[in-house]
C-alpha cells in the first residue's frame, strides 16, 4: 500500500446551522438545532410539519442570472461549499498537469428532485404540454461535480456516488484512496441533497420513521428522524504537497471502512457497521484505544440507534466508555446523501478547535444506547482521533477515521 498521508486543506458547507463555515462552528458547539417548521412548501397534508431547512441562502448574489437560469439548488449547495472549501485552503490550478491530477467526487441520495417534482406537478396536475428544456442536466445527480468542474477548471476523475445515505461518506473515501494510490494529488469531495418536496416527504411519511417533534438520537423518548438539506466539500490533499505550499492543515484522513450487511432493504444489522468501522480502523493503522470520538450516524429511530449503540460497543470493547458519542443529526436533520460531508466537517471542525460538538435534544438515557452520549452541550477534550459513521438503507456501510494533527 502506497504511504503517502491525506490531509484536509479546506472546508465548505452550506446547511440548516449556517451557510458558511464559521456560522455552521458557532451552532454547532453552541448546540443550537436548526430544526423547525417548514416554510418552503405546503405541508398541511404531511404528517410531520418540521425539518432542518436552508435558510436566507441568496442564490442571486452568488451567480449569475444565465447561471441560476440552469444551476438548481441541489447543486447552488455544492458549488457554493466546494468554493468556500477551495478558498479557505488555497489551492490553485496553474497548469493542465495539476488539473488532470485533482480529482471531484461528490456524492448525493436523490439528486435534483426538487427540479423533478415540479416537473411533474406541471406534467400531471396543470396539465402542461412542456418541460424545461434543461430539466435533464438541472436534475441528474452529477450535475454539482459538473458544475465543479467547469468552474474550477479541474479536468482529473469527476464522477458522482450515489448510496443513500451513505453516499458522502463513499465518496470521500474514495478520494481519499484515490490520492493515497497516487492516482491524483488532490480532491473536491462531498455530497449535496434538496429532499424537501412534496412528494419526497409523502414518501418519507409513508415510511412512518419520521418523528412529528424533533431529532432525539440514543435518548429514550426518541421519535423518529427529521430531514435536512444543505451540501458540503472538502479539499484533500497529499500531505507532503500540502506542506510545501504552506496550506492550513486541518485533519488528516487516515482510514476508510466499507461493507454491506447483506440483510434487509430497511432493518440495520448490527455486524455490517461492526465490520466497516474495524475495517476503517485496520485501514487507519489504529487502535481502538486512539479514538476518542464517533461521531455518529444517529437518526432517532428506536432501531438504528439500538444497533449502532451496540457496534460501538462491540468495536471498542473496554475501551467503549471513553469514547464520546453524538449525532450532530439532531442540530441539521439528516440530510440522506449529504449527511456523511456535513458530518465530516464537523468532526474535521472537533478536532481541530478540540471541542466535541453536542448530541441536541437529549432528555433521558437509553439502556439500550449504553454510549458516552456528549448530552445537549458540547465537551471541550483533544482527541487524537476520531470515526464519522454513515449506514444507510440497503445495508451500505461507510466509516471515515480522521486524525488530529494539532
Amino acid at each position: 500500500m502506497s504511504s503517502r498521508r491525506v490531509v484536509v486543506t479546506g472546508i465548505g458547507v452550506v446547511s440548516a446551522l449556517g451557510n458558511d463555515v464559521n456560522r455552521f462552528s458557532e451552532n454547532l458547539f453552541s448546540g443550537k438545532s436548526a430544526i423547525a417548521p417548514i416554510e418552503s412548501i405546503d405541508v398541511s397534508s404531511i404528517r410531520f410539519k418540521k425539518a432542518a431547512e436552508v435558510r436566507d441562502f441568496e442564490a442571486a448574489e452568488l451567480f449569475e442570472k444565465q447561471e441560476l437560469a440552469i444551476i438548481k439548488p441541489f447543486s447552488q449547495f455544492a458549488v457554493t461549499a466546494a468554493r468556500e472549501a477551495i478558498a479557505s485552503s488555497g489551492i490553485e490550478w496553474k497548469d493542465e498537469a495539476s488539473r488532470q491530477r485533482t480529482a471531484i467526487i461528490t456524492a448525493t441520495g436523490a439528486g435534483g428532485l426538487t427540479d423533478l417534482d415540479q416537473q411533474y406537478e406541471d406534467l400531471y396536475r396543470h396539465n402542461k404540454k412542456r418541460t424545461p428544456p434543461m430539466i435533464v442536466p438541472q436534475s441528474m445527480a452529477n450535475s454539482a461535480a459538473s458544475f465543479i468542474s467547469m468552474e474550477t477548471g479541474v479536468c482529473g476523475p469527476t464522477y458522482t456516488v450515489s448510496t443513500a445515505c451513505s453516499s458522502s461518506n463513499h465518496a470521500i473515501g474514495l478520494a481519499f484512496h484515490s490520492i493515497r494510490s497516487g492516482m491524483v494529488d488532490a480532491a473536491i469531495t462531498g455530497g449535496s441533497e434538496t429532499p424537501i418536496s412534496f412528494s419526497n416527504l409523502k414518501a418519507w411519511e409513508a415510511l412512518r420513521v419520521v418523528s412529528g417533534d424533533t431529532c432525539r438520537p440514543f435518548s429514550k423518548d426518541r421519535s423518529g428522524m427529521v430531514l435536512g438539506e444543505g451540501g458540503a466539500m472538502l479539499v484533500l490533499e497529499e500531505m507532503e504537497a500540502a506542506a510545501r505550499r504552506g496550506a492550513p492543515i486541518l485533519a488528516e484522513i487516515a482510514g476508510f471502512g466499507m461493507t454491506a450487511d447483506a440483510h434487509h432493504i430497511t432493518q440495520p444489522s448490527v455486524e455490517g457497521p461492526v465490520r466497516a468501522m474495524k475495517n476503517a480502523l485496520e485501514d487507519a493503522s489504529l487502535e481502538t484505544a486512539s479514538i476518542g470520538y464517533v461521531n455518529a450516524h444517529g437518526t432517532a429511530t428506536n432501531a438504528n440507534d439500538s444497533m449502532e449503540s451496540e457496534a460501538i460497543n462491540q468495536v471498542f470493547g473496554e475501551h467503549a466508555p471513553n469514547v464520546a458519542v453524538s449525532s450532530t443529526k439532531s442540530m441539521h436533520g439528516h440530510t440522506l446523501g449529504a449527511a456523511g460531508a456535513i458530518e465530516a466537517v464537523a468532526t474535521v471542525l472537533a478536532l481541530k478547535t478540540g471541542v466535541l460538538p453536542p448530541n441536541a435534544n437529549y432528555s433521558e438515557a437509553d439502556p439500550d444506547c449504553n454510549v458516552d452520549v456528549i448530552a445537549n452541550e458540547a465537551r471541550e477534550v483533544q482527541v487524537e482521533a476520531a470515526v464519522s459513521n454513515s449506514f444507510a438503507f440497503g445495508g451500505l456501510n461507510a466509516v471515515l477515521v480522521f486524525k488530529s494533527l494539532n
